[in-house]
């Protein structure tokens, strides 16, 4: 590979019966000259076309709880299940939605906050045939202190509270019967203001609030994300606790027939649906089944969150890019099983392990559920391997419908996803 461009790969020729199509694009750079000012990166482009829901499959009857990860996706991975395939590019469509409703633009008085109203929103975000309705608008709150001086900066810059996702609820009777059970949608954005960047970088594990984990077994989680979980102002509740009402509302209302709970979010929304997933399943007593569908998700918290995020019962399904940084960080991997427990005491291994042992209370991560691994050198449709691709939301959608298996990474119908990005590249040519 030279140059950042990927050489030649030969998609496999392998037949598909239906399509999602994404398109690929760029993370979208805001710079505005006139005034001095920090870039906002997001991987959401919004002169992208319309969103495409994902194509629906037949009744899911009762495989719909292995999609949920009942049996922690044995056998579906790899190969790729074709109907779990169209389930995780169906709540790719919903993270999809959360980036098309926020406001960008930082020179709008709106700023930071949903452009559509709750009843529009779906629809105008392409989602109206979806079976979905919104019913509850989530904001996220960073809790990092602030200098002094930033009230010198533009006030976009010192902007902490933020719409941050939203609660769908299947309403339709026919897509219900599809699903096989009324589901909820909770679905995050990633990252987008300048001090949701400064949460994502306060990398040390700090302990779960006695209401988190009553247990105290030492669960630990990223301090940045755990914050914007927490915190709140006077006009905003917490995160947490706007979830907690909404999924208390929704118990007490559809507690009597099947009910699923389907966290997903990409990045920073990745994150911090792993935290909601726990915190719903630790916090109800008789929760439904709650799953994440994660994509491009850095790591949140320690062997201790872990553990207890599996007692739980919570499910995870992380999509991760083998390219994607992001999927890396942060702090380090510590990962050590009850086997090797003889080894920690010999030699330089024993010596090194000590060092990670006492600095992992305060860096040392673990992965959690179960990865579904891509990686965009697969696809011969990808020309550039720079970070703001190999993390895009569009690019992970466009992987996960052209992934067969481990030993057929991409499959050669996959081509026909790149329309949009040949219309758009037309459209650049002319402006």
């Amino acid at each position: 590979m030279k140059g950042g461009v990927i050489g030649m790969v030969k998609p496999c020729n392998v037949a598909r019966p239906t399509t999602h199509l994404a398109e690929i694009s760029h993370c979208t750079t805001y710079t505005n000259h006139r005034t001095t000012q920090l870039s906002v990166k997001s991987s959401w482009n919004s002169d992208s076309g319309p969103a495409r829901v994902a194509h629906r499959v037949a009744s899911l009857d009762q495989k719909w709880r292995e999609y949920q990860g009942i049996k922690n996706w044995e056998g579906l991975l790899d190969p790729l299940d074709d109907g779990l395939r169209h389930e995780i590019l169906r709540y790719g469509d919903f993270v999809e939605a959360a980036y098309r409703c926020f406001e960008f633009d930082t020179s709008s008085p709106d700023y930071a906050t949903c452009k559509f109203t709750k009843n529009t929103m779906l629809d105008r975000c392409g989602l109206g045939g979806s079976g979905y309705k919104v019913t509850k608008n989530l904001h996220a709150t960073c809790g990092v202190q602030l200098p002094g001086w930033i009230d010198r900066m533009p006030s976009w810059a010192s902007t902490n509270s933020s719409w941050i996702g939203y609660v769908a609820v299947c309403d339709d009777d026919k897509e219900i019967a599809r699903l096989g059970r009324r589901d909820v949608v909770i679905a995050y954005r990633g990252t987008a203001t300048c001090l949701e960047w400064v949460e994502n970088i306060r990398a040390m594990l700090t302990s779960l609030p006695d209401d988190m984990a009553p247990e105290k077994k030492k669960a630990m989680v990223q301090q940045g994300f755990l914050s914007m979980y927490t915190s709140a102002t006077d006009m905003y509740l917490s995160l947490r606790d706007m979830v907690r009402e909404e999924i208390s509302r929704i118990i007490e209302t559809y507690g009597n027939e099947p009910l699923s709970v389907t966290v997903t979010g990409h990045s920073l929304g990745a994150a911090l649906a792993t935290l909601t997933a726990y915190d719903i399943t630790s916090t109800f007593k008789h929760s439904p089944m709650v799953t994440v569908v994660s994509f491009g998700g850095p790591r949140v918290g320690n062997q201790n969150f872990r553990s207890q995020l599996e007692s739980s019962g919570t499910q995870i399904l992380r999509i991760v890019n083998s390219t994607d940084v992001i999927t890396k960080v942060p702090g380090f991997l510590v990962d050590i099983g009850s086997n090797d427990v003889a080894k920690r005491s010999v030699g330089l291994q024993g010596w090194l392990q000590k060092q990670v042992d006492e600095l992992g209370d305060w860096f040392g991560y673990a992965d959690v559920g179960k990865e579904l691994r891509l990686t965009s050198e697969a696809s011969p449709y990808l020309t550039k391997s720079d970070f703001a691709t190999c993390h895009d939301l569009k690019t992970y959608l466009h992987l996960v419908d052209g992934f067969v298996s481990s030993s057929c990474p991409f499959r050669t119908t996959a081509k026909r996803l790149l329309t949009g990005v040949k219309q758009e590249k037309q459209k650049n040519l002319v402006r």
